[in-house]
């Protein structure tokens, strides 16, 4: 299945799924989609705040569900994750969104909702928020932000390359994100699903012994052994966060001994997720992965 096409002038609605954001951290998001031709329309509860929610969960659904039913409304922008998506199911009605063909864009705890949308062969967009984009970042993030959303999945050339783990080539869907957000979906009928896909995966704020638990489960639930290919991002902060009494390993060696022997053409730092700079990823979109030269190429568009 593939995605509206945005074009100038097309309306993308703002939506807050998951955790509060202050008003004044919306503006440079809105100021760049305008720039670019964009609208934008800020949906009611998109400011709600409620302890670590933006709101009741029926509140917030509502706002995403009627942004995708919404005739006058071309793509949904999650403004920023946090915490919740995963608690609007029960709202939502996940099959009839699918149906819009809608892009949603957004990433971390968004990755709860990419995964259902995945599940139904609908591309999403893995892309800078706006709380995300509130400081500064490197012209390249802004460059390939604006890109996906016209389509063009060509990765800037000023973006750094991702380091080899195993050489080889790897072709499929990319499915993933955030790596707590991926686990959280096993067990559930929305669960990860990455037979013949290329897993893409980041991580924030997690100890290097949580990583590894993490990964451990994917392993175990047999989500590594049934992908295609392997994209790290960067296990953010993961190395500063530790308990004396666990101790610690760098991050990047327990990726490399958990992931590594399965042998699956692998990179390690691709700039995605919550890094300081990042790339907007093509979700649902097949791609060639050459793990030994370190590129990822889109091997077809993200819309009709």
């Amino acid at each position: 299945m593939k995605l509206r096409k945005l074009s100038r002038g097309d309306t993308i609605a703002l939506v807050t799924p998951a955790s509060p954001i202050p008003a004044e951290k919306l503006e440079f998001m809105t100021g760049l989609l305008h720039d670019a031709g964009y609208r934008t329309r800020l949906m009611p509860h998109a400011m709600d705040a409620e302890q670590y929610l933006a709101g009741p969960d029926a509140c917030r659904a509502e706002d995403l569900q009627a942004a995708f039913d919404s005739d006058e409304i071309a793509a949904v922008l999650c403004t920023r994750g946090g915490y919740g998506c995963a608690r609007l199911f029960p709202f939502l009605n996940i099959d009839r969104m699918a149906r819009a063909r809608k892009m949603l864009i957004g990433f971390s705890d968004v990755t709860t909702l990419h995964v259902a949308l995945a599940r139904r062969g609908v591309p999403a967009v893995h892309a800078p928020m706006a709380i995300t984009l509130n400081y500064p970042r490197e012209p390249w993030v802004y460059e390939s932000f604006l890109r996906v959303l016209s389509d063009d999945l060509r990765v800037p050339d000023e973006a750094p390359k991702p380091e080899t783990v195993v050489p080889g080539i790897a072709e499929g869907p990319i499915v993933g994100g955030c790596l707590s957000l991926l686990t959280d979906t096993l067990g559930t009928p929305e669960a990860l699903d990455t037979t013949g896909r290329i897993l893409i995966i980041e991580a924030v704020d997690d100890p290097s012994h949580r990583v590894d638990a993490m990964l451990t489960h994917l392993i175990n639930a047999g989500a590594i052994e049934s992908c295609a290919g392997l994209i790290i991002g960067e296990m953010t902060r993961a190395d500063e966060k530790h308990f004396e009494d666990i101790g610690m390993r760098p991050w990047r060696e327990i990726v490399t001994e958990r992931l590594a022997p399965f042998g699956k053409p692998m990179v390690i730092d691709y700039p995605f997720g919550h890094a300081k700079n990042m790339l907007t990823v093509p979700l649902g979109v097949r791609a060639r992965l050459d793990a030994g030269r370190g590129d990822v190429t889109y091997l077809e568009g993200l819309c009709e």
